[in-house]
């Protein structure tokens, strides 16, 4: 059919942290993990060979965003009738330097953008870093990541994949893990399972504001696990002249418990309370 473009046969690259899905099916329930996209304004990172971004557009998506540094697969993707219509938008560069903010700016209704996107390996785990500290342009994300990565994003406390990530997801956002794919699934199959982890915006009155203070917190507190966290802490608070103890016990938290046993409310409260101290 002339209105339904071949997907781009282009290999992978490995340096790009490239792994593609084919699977109908499969793209089908990744593009709608988070819920529908009818209508909706939708942004994909690596969009590859275009197998998400067919099924995102078949969906009913009104805007798709498409930001994908490979030239081979960008090119590719401007040729289709969706980007000559104006319904998707190729933007060829590195995820990782876009101006989220400005490229969603002209597209943007009453309802957030969402993020679905089966994410190059290599640059995971930042982008969706970043994403967490957006604005409220950043509606629901359903993101493929390692299956590690995700259980990262979804674990609680006192679990063996809690830390730094689960802490900041549950600062601005639910998480779940929809469902996870093996390696055979992709091509090339990487060396892991791979599972895509749902996001959904909390409400703004749940949403923790100090995020930038919460990551500082959580990424010493976890830096050194081992540590208890009167030791973890103190090289946040020596430098502004604050006790790791009496900031611990000032907030309910037994100076000698270890990161991995503190929860989201712990957390909030010793970033509340450090982001008073620093200003």
């Amino acid at each position: 059919m002339p209105d339904r473009p071949a997907l781009t046969a282009a290999p992978a690259r490995k340096a790009l942290g490239q792994h593609f899905l084919f699977d109908p099916d499969i793209l089908r329930r990744t593009a709608l993990a988070a819920g529908p996209v009818k209508g909706r304004v939708v942004i994909e990172v690596g969009p590859g060979p275009g197998g998400l971004t067919r099924a995102l557009l078949d969906q009913g998506v009104a805007q798709l965003i498409c930001v994908e540094a490979d030239p081979r697969f960008a090119d590719a993707l401007q040729s289709w009738p969706e980007a000559k219509d104006g319904r998707l938008r190729v933007v060829q560069q590195d995820a990782r330097k876009t101006d989220w903010d400005a490229l969603v700016a002209d597209f943007l209704t009453d309802a957030p953008a969402m993020i679905v996107a089966n994410l190059p390996y290599n640059v995971g785990t930042p982008l969706f870093v970043s994403w967490l500290k957006a604005g409220p342009w950043r509606g629901e994300m359903a993101l493929m990541f390692q299956k590690e990565v995700a259980e990262r994003i979804c674990a609680i406390p006192g679990s063996p994949h809690y830390g730094r990530l689960a802490v900041l997801t549950g600062a601005v956002c639910t998480a779940h893990i929809a469902f996870t794919l093996p390696p055979g699934a992709f091509k090339p199959p990487p060396k892991v399972d791979s599972a895509v982890a749902v996001l959904h915006p909390l409400r703004t009155n749940e949403r923790f504001e100090y995020i930038d203070v919460l990551e500082r917190v959580t990424s010493a507190a976890f830096g050194q696990r081992r540590k208890m966290l009167r030791a973890a802490l103190k090289p946040l608070a020596k430098p502004i002249g604050l006790d790791p103890t009496a900031w611990l016990e000032a907030c309910q938290i037994d100076p000698t418990a270890r990161a991995e046993t503190i929860d989201q409310s712990g957390f909030r409260k010793l970033a509340t309370y450090l982001n008073e101290r620093m200003h």
